[in-house]
């Protein structure tokens, strides 16, 4: 909690009156998420969560940019992970229509994942939200991708898979 306060992170647990409806309804919802930046109040909101490969094809990353303004710019809530690829493209589509986005990462909220997206990261944090179930410092271990993904699709109203393989954890997504 004193890691919390001094890295100006909100602690909220399943406890508490504005966790998320959406949230409550998993199989084995989270106790605590981590949050930097702006408390949201998704069960109000229509989320969008949307997710993909990290090495899309043009084409992939042309449509998860548009579709990121086009939810964000229409009223929607966007919700991705913050991955190289699918994630970062739809993100940046939605910040372009200035509204809030949110991403969760499979680490701690204080450290930029993957590095190449720290400006990302930043810019996210600013207008929108970055959340976790792990505490600040735990690293964005393999593991925990697939565990995180289950808040991206708790979250939202509906998933949009833009481009994957069979066998991923899109697909799991």
């Amino acid at each position: 909690l004193e890691a919390c306060e001094r890295l100006n992170l909100r602690v909220m647990t399943y406890g508490d009156g504005d966790y998320p409806q959406r949230l409550r309804e998993l199989a084995d919802p989270p106790i605590v998420l981590y949050i930097r930046g702006r408390t949201i109040q998704f069960d109000q909101e229509p989320v969008i969560g949307v997710v993909g490969t990290r090495t899309p094809s043009q084409y992939g990353q042309r449509v998860a940019t548009q579709l990121g303004y086009g939810i964000s710019k229409s009223g929607g809530l966007l919700v991705s992970g913050m991955a190289q690829g699918i994630d970062a493209a739809a993100l940046k589509g939605a910040l372009q229509s200035g509204r809030p986005v949110v991403s969760i990462l499979a680490g701690g909220v204080d450290l930029p994942y993957p590095r190449q997206n720290t400006e990302l990261y930043h810019d996210v944090a600013a207008v929108g939200a970055i959340i976790s179930e792990r505490p600040p410092g735990t690293p964005h271990l393999g593991e925990y991708f697939p565990i995180r993904n289950r808040i991206i699709s708790g979250l939202s109203l509906g998933v949009v898979a833009v481009e994957c393989r069979r066998h991923s954890g899109t697909m799991r997504t």
